[in-house]
């Protein structure tokens, strides 16, 4: 099965010097279009171009409070200028330049192709156009909503950036068209796992919709509900539709073995190759960026997670200061030894069993686990897929979104999201009496549930950002783990806290201006190339 997507992702590649002008090229020749739109082979081509675009293995919850690196990052530090030119920026157009350009060209091959086939194709390029606007609209806020393909003279190159709520609009009407026109994943199959469904689709839709309900409740504009209702029905779409479950094994869910089709809980994946014979991409996230420190979990992530009884460190009866590392992992949520290195865990080739973190590399004494594989680092190239969305983040925003619209949320909503969730991990449920009877606040579990369900993949930065938050958890000194100065040792040189946790980053150099940094800046070339399109407040 792994050998057929490479083989479908190896023809893109092989494709791509002389297919992608013709996705992209503004303006289109008339000879490109007479020569390459006449099948349903030239659809699947077309539309396997898009895949390259979803996003690979990063650094980027160094951005947040989850995880620090070797050195410090603009955005943390609050270091960042407006930059002439911004990949950010300019890779997401060029994915919706593609997309529109097969919207508009896939009718060309009709002589041949049904029209539930060609609809089938045009979904998946508008997935994709939400996909890029999503990602152009998270960042920069309003920027120009471009949905034809363009020529020299357009007017719409030197257009006024569109509204956020027009921009919203067009992408869940494009998310609705592919909902209904996709295939379901039992349609799919296992020859074409990692192509987008209905349900990635649904599920996407509710992502979408959960960040600006949530932003717009937040930063107080526009219409929240609107958002939060419409967060609330496509997740439950999604979990209606009864295709998708939670994996059984948390830990597996990142490695091989929670590969493939028959992982229902994986809705849209980044696939790699299948083993070194059978490569067309590969990675080396746990060796360059794990294992080298360039990603380190945080003491503030680790003691997010709960102790067995479902109560915080700072409540739970069952929570004892650490004697030896090992003590961090005692009576707590199982997700934090399958997500984080314990003394005895398998390592790498030449430390084969995990001991204590080497503070030259990973500075806060904490290794992030999921996704390392001790032969992937000995090959130097893990094929493990990056999963970019799963089912667990469908019933977390169920829960979220319906929290948020009436500041409450039931004991039997929190049983089919949040705490199918919380059985996996072997801890105890979410209710309203455990929150009431321990003095807890239901919105901090919820969010609290999140962020350590997809600690380490890339969401607690925009979490942070979309809940107005940041202002109050990035300025924060960065923190380690306890030192456990036998365990350590004394060859490094370690900052400590007064009650001896390991200084990693002092608050002074930790700043988020919340006048400006809650968007990004238009990058510079950008705003020089079309005089209306206005620069983000304070840049």
């Amino acid at each position: 099965m792994k050998s057929i997507i490479n083989y479908r992702f190896a023809f893109c590649l092989c494709l791509f010097s002389v297919f992608s002008c013709e996705v992209e090229r503004l303006p289109e020749t008339s000879i490109s279009d007479q020569t390459f739109w006449k099948s349903e082979t030239d659809l699947i081509a077309a539309t396997n171009y898009l895949y390259i675009f979803l996003p690979g293995f990063n650094n980027e919850d160094v951005w947040s409070d989850d995880a620090i690196g070797l050195a410090s990052n603009q955005i943390s530090d609050g270091s960042r200028l407006a930059p002439s030119a911004d990949g950010n920026y300019s890779e997401p157009y060029r994915l919706i330049r593609a997309a529109n350009n097969i919207i508009e060209k896939a009718p060309l091959t009709a002589a041949s192709v049904s029209a539930a086939t060609i609809d089938r194709y045009v979904a998946d390029a508008r997935f994709f156009r939400a996909w890029g606007y999503f990602s152009l609209v998270q960042k920069y806020g309003n920027v120009p909503l471009i949905l034809k393909i363009l020529e020299d003279e357009s007017p719409e190159l030197i257009e006024a950036a569109s509204s956020r709520d027009k921009i919203f609009d067009q992408i869940y009407q494009d998310l609705d068209f592919a909902s209904a026109k996709l295939p379901t994943m039992a349609v799919l199959g296992s020859a074409n796992y990692g192509k987008i469904s209905r349900t990635a689709a649904q599920a996407f839709k509710a992502r979408v919709a959960l960040f600006e309900g949530t932003r717009s409740k937040f930063h107080g504009y526009g219409d929240p509900n609107k958002h939060l209702n419409l967060a609330v029905e496509a997740s439950k779409a999604v979990i209606d539709g009864k295709q998708h479950t939670s994996y059984a094994n948390y830990f597996d869910l990142f490695q091989m073995a929670g590969e493939g089709f028959a992982n229902k809980e994986n809705l849209i994946v980044k696939a790699y190759g299948a083993s070194l014979a059978d490569r067309v991409l590969t990675h080396t996230y746990f060796r360059s960026t794990l294992e080298n420190g360039n990603k380190n979990p945080t003491k503030s992530l680790v003691d997010s997670y709960l102790m067995t009884d479902g109560l915080p460190i700072t409540k739970s009866p069952l929570y004892k200061t650490p004697v030896v590392s090992t003590d961090v992992f005692t009576n707590r949520d199982e997700r934090l030894s399958h997500s984080v290195f314990k003394k005895g865990d398998p390592y790498i080739f030449t430390k084969k069993i995990f001991d204590i973190s080497p503070l030259v590399f990973q500075k806060t004494g904490f290794c992030f686990r999921k996704f390392s594989n001790i032969d992937d680092w000995n090959n130097q190239a893990s094929f493990i897929d990056r999963p970019i969305l799963r089912y667990a983040e469908v019933l977390l925003t169920y829960a979220e979104a319906k929290f948020e619209l009436t500041n409450s949320i039931t004991d039997a909503d929190l049983d089919i999201s949040i705490n199918l969730l919380r059985t996996r991990a072997k801890i105890a449920k979410l209710n309203n009496a455990l929150v009431t009877n321990n003095n807890l606040s239901m919105r901090d579990e919820i969010r609290r549930e999140r962020r350590v369900e997809l600690a380490q993949e890339g969401h607690r930065y925009w979490d942070i950002i979309r809940w107005k938050i940041a202002e109050i958890e990035l300025p924060k000194p960065v923190l380690g783990n306890f030192f456990f100065k036998a365990e350590f040792g004394t060859a490094t040189t370690v900052n400590l806290t007064p009650d001896n946790f390991i200084l990693v980053t002092a608050a002074s150099f930790r700043k988020f201006n919340p006048a400006k940094d809650y968007l990004w800046a238009i990058p510079l070339n950008e705003i020089s190339l079309n005089p209306n399109l206005k620069q983000n407040p304070g840049w």
